[in-house]
């Protein structure tokens, strides 16, 4: 229950009207000193009332204290989009699905750097930071790293003064937030909206028709229409996005759907049919309800759809009303990619491009080709993955029902694409047809989303050298020989004030004393001047203590999540990303079994020598996906009984840490030592916690997969523990163990056969363990080589193990660690795609 305050900062029945006895309610938007800060929040708690009056617990401090950030950054705002509307530079539009925002408190007043104002002002009514920041909840916007991903390169484009909006959907509900209980994971909705959020503004006079369904009229001079159907609006909400240390806050637009008053059917309502009286309000609500609602029923598809759509078409006739709103006198739409760039973040936003052709064709009226040069030197494409499924694959029939139009435009297209490789490319006939757009097979006749990108856009990026490698001599091979200069990479970064300085205090003030600047904050490659003291005793008596600090904090958030109490002076082994049998947790906590088994087979003076190792687990698994399931399951069966094993709890203990998100995060990576990236390699696109538990100053244990091979080579080799098959591999290796030339290490068959005795509990792992096995045929055959990479792996943790116990080698590796890691900011990443892809410049407001 949370403490009441009173004006003297002490427990007792205060509230608002005593707290301002002692600190008076005066608005001071752009307080800077504490004790105008303490009365801009009094003021708030007063006068921006959500709440009861006479109540000033955490949760109304929480939001009084948000409310007063945001007097700040809504001035910093408007003047931002004021001076680009007046100085009309170029401006970059990022669509995603996904955006992973994390708390916006503490993120805000570190950018703004008033953190010591705002603790200082909380004292006054006896409270701390930290305890009000605790009080916000994770956005439920995203799921995993392409959603965390367009927030750090959000949270650069703002540090970086770069004109930029991002734009995604408002979900209620998002994906799930996790609860864990003996049967494994429980999905329940997310409650972050319950409320409200203090950081959202919405904008009552952004509004846009979004229709479905419907069918296309086509008018006497040849012009169509798309008409009919039902039609929604399209809402905005706007969360600023402040940049570090800089007067630009840049806006994250989110799409809300709705309803009009004139789409409820009064006569019905009162006729009593009052389901069908709102139908179109039930609807809308739909849309942004869920993130990646179920689609295996059409039911499911058509919302997917409608989602993506939605986002689509609400943001391009956002962006066509702003590019006109600036042009004065007679303009041209040649004009247009001049003033407009168009990121879609993987293939959920491709409707963009059918859409913004429809809007300048049948909305503007220009022809075939000025709309095709419009939108191809307009958007651009980033994909992050070479998974079969989650290269979108939309059914026709369905296309059809919901966007006629769309689907139109989409034929041409590929109609269009079959002609010019036709008369001009004769050579790729034969691998035409895994090239077009539509793939026209009778049983299943689909849009290829990917296709369409690459066709249609004027850039395409892979987000890690290997994975842009993989893209253009594999997937996209035949499109490279067509358009060799589209093809570009952009390795991923993350933003170093979230993932260091802000939710590693300790360790970001060592680097900035021995640095001796703090200007490493905005210039990451600053960091390898760490280097030359990674010997120092002196810096390594201070980075451990650090580490111990973050350590001792994630123990205690470990305790107070899952009752399960781990000891700091362990190794602390942490993997925590989606569960995803690429990802290969499988792997991870089969390692576990068999350590477990050895540990229960050792005497005690043999236990005494080995390294106590605390593995933590977290992530979601979506709740279709029966392995992932059974992966969460199991590791949980497997710490229940190792963490209540008397012989054993001192040396293993096994947690899975619930519900991963964000502000976890922020927990988990500073007091991590060990993290485990362990794909197979040629799967992961890139990886960004993989970078965040680098700059941390943690060692991976990993494959050469995605961003790992850079990270490797920034560090050093030497610091990085390597193990498992290479992408070249990965071929010839299925193909063996299709042909049956597969012989499984025993320590693999042992751990395997330990879970199949009964002793994790009665649950039955067989269809799990069956995937590993066998040959081939659907869901076995070990597609993700698990079997093949067990050895390697057992063996590289031995080496870990041994590691750790040299203390000062280990430090002077977590040292290196983070000074290798400059490469990984997503400032550097942001100016690439700033230069190279956008090309678009600083706009600073003065």
């Amino acid at each position: 229950m949370a403490a009441k305050v009173d004006a003297n900062g002490g427990g007792g029945k205060g509230g608002v009207s005593a707290v301002s006895a002692k600190v008076p309610a005066v608005a001071h938007p752009l307080a800077e000193k504490p004790d105008e800060v303490a009365s801009n929040i009094s003021y708030h708690a007063q006068f921006s009332p959500h709440f009861s009056p006479f109540k000033f617990e955490l949760e109304q401090a929480y939001y009084a204290t948000a409310e007063s950030v945001r007097d700040r950054l809504i001035r910093q705002w408007n003047e931002t989009y004021l001076h680009f509307h007046k100085v009309d530079p170029k401006q970059t539009y990022y669509l995603s699905m996904e955006f992973l925002q994390g708390r916006a408190l503490t993120n805000a007043i570190g950018n703004l750097n008033i953190q010591d104002a705002y603790a200082n002002a909380l004292r006054k009514f006896g409270l701390e930071l930290e305890e009000i920041a605790e009080q916000e909840k994770d956005a439920a916007l995203g799921n995993g790293g392409l959603g965390r991903l367009a927030s750090c390169f959000l949270d650069s484009m703002a540090t970086l003064n770069l004109p930029s909006w991002g734009y995604g959907l408002r979900y209620r509900y998002g994906l799930f937030k996790q609860r864990i209980t003996r049967e494994g994971q429980e999905e329940v909705a997310e409650d972050w909206l319950e409320k409200f959020s203090p950081w959202e503004v919405v904008r009552h006079d952004i509004l846009y028709p979004i229709r479905f369904f419907g069918h296309v009229e086509v008018n006497p001079d040849g012009s169509r229409k798309w008409v009919g159907g039902e039609v929604v609006q399209a809402l905005a909400y706007d969360v600023p996005i402040p940049g570090y240390q800089t007067k630009n806050t840049i806006s994250l637009r989110l799409w809300e759907a709705k309803a009009s008053a004139e789409d409820f059917n009064l006569f019905l309502f009162n006729d009593g049919q009052h389901d069908a009286a709102s139908v179109l309000h039930s609807r809308a609500q739909q849309i942004c309800a869920v993130l990646y609602p179920g689609d295996t029923t059409e039911g499911g598809k058509l919302l997917r759809l409608k989602q993506q759509f939605f986002l689509c078409s609400a943001s391009l006739q956002d962006i066509i009303s702003r590019f006109k709103e600036r042009r004065q006198g007679p303009w041209n739409w040649s004009e247009f990619p001049t003033k407009v760039a168009v990121q879609l973040n993987d293939t959920h936003p491709t409707l963009a491009i059918p859409e913004l052709m429809r809007l300048l064709m049948d909305d503007e009226g220009l022809g075939w080709d000025e709309a095709w040069d419009v939108t191809s030197k307009t958007i651009a494409y980033t994909n992050h993955t070479v998974l079969p499924e989650a290269l979108e694959k939309w059914s026709q029939p369905v296309m059809w029902k919901l966007l006629p139009r769309h689907m139109e435009i989409i034929q041409e297209i590929d109609k269009r694409f079959t002609a010019m490789i036709n008369t001009t490319r004769l050579d790729l006939e034969n691998e035409l047809s895994a090239m077009r757009i539509l793939d026209d097979n009778p049983q299943k006749p689909v849009v290829r989303m990917a296709n369409l990108c690459v066709v249609s856009s004027h850039a395409v990026n892979g987000v890690a050298q290997l994975h842009s490698d993989i893209l253009k001599s594999e997937l996209f091979a035949n499109y490279v020989s067509i358009w060799p200069t589209k093809f570009q990479n952009k390795t991923n970064g993350i933003t170093p004030r979230r993932w260091l300085q802000f939710c590693n205090p300790e360790l970001g003030g060592i680097i900035t004393k021995w640095l001796k600047t703090d200007k490493w904050v905005t210039n990451l490659d600053l960091l390898t001047g760490l280097r030359q003291f990674a010997d120092n005793e002196d810096l390594q008596a201070e980075w451990l203590s650090a580490k111990m600090a973050s350590k001792q904090r994630l123990a205690r958030y470990v305790l107070q999540v899952t009752g399960e109490s781990i000891d700091p002076d362990t190794l602390f082994d942490i993997q925590v990303k989606r569960i995803h049998e690429y990802k290969r947790q499988l792997l991870n906590i089969l390692g576990v079994i068999y350590r477990y088994k050895k540990l229960k087979e050792m005497s005690l003076e043999e236990r005494k020598n080995t390294t106590p190792r605390t593995v933590m687990i977290g992530g979601k698994a979506f709740a279709t996906y029966t392995n992932a399931i059974r992966i969460v399951r199991l590791v949980n069966d497997v710490g229940a009984v190792v963490n209540s094993d008397p012989e054993v709890n001192g040396y293993l203990k096994v947690v899975f840490v619930p519900n991963y998100n964000v502000s976890v995060a922020e927990v988990l990576i500073p007091g991590s030592e060990l993290s485990q990236h362990i794909s197979t390699a040629g799967m992961e696109a890139s990886g960004t916690s993989n970078m965040k538990f680098a700059l941390n100053g943690c060692l991976i244990i990993g494959t050469l997969d995605g961003a790992n091979v850079e990270i490797r080579e920034e560090i050093g080799e030497d610091n990085f523990f390597l193990f498992g098959a290479t992408a070249e591999d990965v071929p010839r290796l299925r193909k063996e163990r299709e042909n049956g030339l597969f012989k499984p290490d025993p320590r693999f068959e042992e751990a395997k056969k330990f879970i199949r005795s009964g002793v994790f509990g009665s649950y039955d792992y067989n269809p799990l363990l069956e995937s590993l096995e066998g040959n081939s045929g659907y869901g076995r055959g070990d597609y993700f080589l698990v079997g093949h990479d067990f050895p390697s792996y057992m063996d590289t943790q031995a080496k870990v193990d041994e590691a750790y116990r040299d203390r000062k080698r280990w430090l002077k590796m977590s040292i290196l660690s983070t000074a290798g890691s400059g490469k990984f900011s997503s400032d550097r990443t942001i100016a690439q795609y700033a230069k190279e892809i956008w090309n678009i410049e600083e706009c600073r407001v003065p």
